[in-house]
């Protein structure tokens, strides 16, 4: 903390993705087709929620012999490879389970703090910035003490789980499971929850092993859109090819991505795939899914040679703004917009959109970065922070931003732009000080979210948010150092001065190529100018 102001954290290049997904709709299947399907997702999703419910049970005492024990005992009712499935998936969900515990945790204690602050201030204190102050009157006094037993009622219970190794987890979801609760506002009836309970809770899904054939033996797709399922022990009855197999009567093709997957199966590199069905619309579905090799980004010195487009966050839209290597605004600010309301599934298709005219727009004015605030409103969103200002928590809480910042780098990295990480502390504040007033014409309107672009740009380029450096200490000259802060020591002609507009041909253009008047009389005597050459006369001696 320097000056009262909090140190800010170093700017970063964010690491490329190394994982793919495609997804791909099973058309025309027949009804038999779906009828394996179904036993076959029943079957393995209870040996899931059985298997999830040992690995609970063991909490912190699980170790390699407690997953071997389990991985045996539900290869007798499958297979290994679906064993070795089900038991993968199971710790991924329970270190889920571990990691949200931990954030609840957290949550809790900054309730905690904020509250301890405000009920220990005089009432009717004001804040500041940085701290709330007391509450307005003994009501609310009494109503926020109450609200700080409760919590640290809550807070002593999740501490006293986390340290047992004990997480509660709903197979299928909590939401969906309290939805059958109140199934009127959700516009279901019994039956249709029922089967959207059902799906979710199946398990159709098998990872990839490499050097076997098509790179999964489990679920099989060949390079022509054929899908095979290894039937589990108790379902081979179903099957309709050989070795206990059951053949899918319809045919896939990815249309993204399509040539890469084919190159991984027929060389027999490992794919996962899993099969699901969207109750909502009827339809089953394919993913695949794999690793690959880390996305090189280009360095950061490589990435600022081109300059950057500084890119500010908001409810709505997208406010970007170019700037050069050396940190100039460079043209017209842009916005980009979108509409977080309705469903996750149109919240996510606005994100995209955006985020597409974004990386088009970066692509075609030919830099190579795209600087970005690291946001994260975790420790933002409690209620005892912000108190009355429900519109703004629902605001917070509304920005997508984890799921916005993993699409930009994966989408950024398929067009070869990197994407700079830089702290958000004063973004908009610096930037509307700094850079609104000025770049405000006639002609073009500055707003705070445009100005704060271009603080994440110049943040992003290694630059200071500030347009100029404090003057030097001694004079008006340059003894103590340049002033500006867009030149660096190697740039030649940094310090030199402006040619003046005088160094043309009389009555010529000027170097803008517009022809100006050229400058009249003046009305004083000790500034008009001369036309006389000034000639020293000779000596004159007198006798």
């Amino acid at each position: 903390m320097v000056d009262g102001l909090r140190k800010l954290a170093t700017s970063f290049v964010v690491p490329g993705p190394f994982g793919v997904a495609v997804r791909d709709r099973l058309k025309h299947l027949t009804p038999e087709d779906e009828r394996v399907l179904r036993a076959v997702g029943e079957h393995q999703g209870a040996l899931a929620s059985g298997d999830l419910k040992a690995r609970c049970a063991d909490g912190l005492d699980h170790s390699a012999d407690t997953w071997a024990a389990r991985k045996r005992e539900l290869t007798g009712v499958s297979s290994s490879r679906i064993a070795g499935a089900i038991t993968k998936a199971t710790h991924d969900q329970w270190a889920l389970a571990r990691r949200c515990q931990a954030a609840y945790i957290q949550n809790l204690a900054a309730g905690i703090k904020t509250l301890r602050h405000r009920l220990s201030l005089p009432l009717g204190e004001k804040g500041t910035r940085r701290a709330a102050g007391g509450y307005r009157s003994k009501s609310e006094w009494f109503r926020k003490s109450r609200r700080l037993a409760m919590l640290e009622a809550r807070h002593a219970a999740a501490v006293a789980d986390w340290q047992a190794g004990r997480v509660r987890v709903v197979r299928g979801g909590k939401r969906l499971l309290n939805t059958r609760h109140h199934l009127a506002q959700a516009h279901l009836t019994e039956d249709e929850w029922q089967q959207r309970w059902e799906a979710e809770r199946w398990f159709i899904a098998a990872d990839g092993e490499s050097g076997k054939r098509f790179g999964n033996e489990t679920i099989r797709v060949t390079p022509d859109g054929e899908v095979s399922i290894k039937l589990p022990a108790p379902l081979a009855h179903l099957a309709n090819a050989k070795h206990g197999r059951y053949t899918l009567t319809v045919r896939i093709g990815f249309a993204h991505r399509g040539a890469e997957w084919a190159d991984r199966i027929e060389a027999n590199q490992a794919v996962a795939y899993r099969i699901h069905l969207d109750t909502d619309r009827g339809r089953w579905y394919l993913t695949a899914s794999w690793q690959r090799p880390v996305v090189q980004t280009i360095p950061w010195e490589t990435a600022r040679g081109r300059g950057m487009i500084g890119v500010d966050t908001n409810a709505d839209h997208f406010a970007a703004y170019r700037l050069d290597r050396h940190g100039n605004p460079v043209g017209e600010p842009h916005r980009f917009g979108y509409d977080l309301s309705g469903s996750a599934g149109h919240r996510d298709a606005q994100i995209r959109h955006a985020l597409t005219r974004l990386i088009n727009w970066a692509v075609r004015v030919g830099v190579a970065a795209i600087g970005i605030e690291d946001l994260d409103f975790t420790p933002e969103k409690t209620r005892e922070k912000h108190g009355r200002r429900k519109r703004f928590r629902q605001l917070i809480s509304g920005m997508p931003t984890a799921k916005l910042k993993a699409r930009l780098v994966s989408m950024a990295a398929e067009q070869g732009l990197s994407v700079v990480a830089v702290d958000p502390a004063y973004t908009s504040l610096w930037g509307a000080q700094h850079w609104q007033k000025p770049l405000t014409t006639p002609h073009r309107t500055m707003s705070r979210h445009d100005a704060a672009g271009i603080a994440i740009g110049r943040r992003a380029l290694g630059h200071p948010v500030r347009r100029r450096t404090a003057p030097p200490p001694h004079d008006r000259s340059d003894r103590a150092g340049h002033r500006t802060a867009q030149a660096g020591p190697g740039n030649r002609g940094r310090e030199g001065t402006r040619p003046p507009t005088t160094d043309r041909p009389p009555g010529g253009p000027s170097p803008s190529g517009k022809r100006k008047r050229e400058p009249s009389a003046s009305n004083t005597v000790r500034d008009a100018p001369s036309t006389q050459q000034w000639v020293q006369d000779s000596l004159m001696r007198t006798g």
